[in-house]
């Protein structure tokens, strides 16, 4: 094959449908859109979901569940999370979203207690579980409620 014998497969360019471009172009007058109706008319049309004044869908269907809106958002901290930081620093939420283990301020931190802690640190966090503040206070270090 040559650079000139090059060409698109068939069917690959398929020409535009102009319409409402005189009755000699085969889509005139009507533009395709046949007589009357309510999809002839400018703007005409259903909404989306609309099945032909059959119930709908989302009302043939029950509601499930609620959602509470007074829920609280924990950022989830494992004890193990704690190994990429020195020695005796301090940690406190401000400090795990710049290291990049937890993503926002406003949900409270927690700490669980996955994983082995091998560095003395003192932790400032909402919450603690039981395992969490052990393995911490085992290294000499502190765990701190904010």
């Amino acid at each position: 094959m040559k650079l000139h014998e090059l060409q698109s497969p068939p069917g690959a360019n398929k020409r535009i449908k102009r319409v409402g471009r005189g009755t000699g172009s085969g889509h005139g007058k009507t533009s395709t859109r046949g007589h009357k109706g309510q999809k002839s008319r400018s703007g005409g049309g259903v909404r989306p979901g609309f099945e032909g004044g059959q119930m709908p869908l989302q009302r043939r269907l029950p509601k499930r569940g609620f959602t509470n809106i007074f829920k609280k958002e924990y950022s989830i901290v494992n004890v193990k999370d704690f190994n990429v930081f020195e020695e005796g620093i301090e940690v406190t939420p401000e400090l795990l979203q710049q290291a990049g283990l937890i993503k926002n301020l406003k949900n409270e931190v927690k700490v669980l207690g996955d994983g082995d802690l091998e560095r003395k640190v003192t932790v400032k966090a909402h919450r603690f579980s039981k395992q969490a503040e052990e393995k911490i206070t085992a290294q000499g270090g502190k765990a701190e409620v904010i």
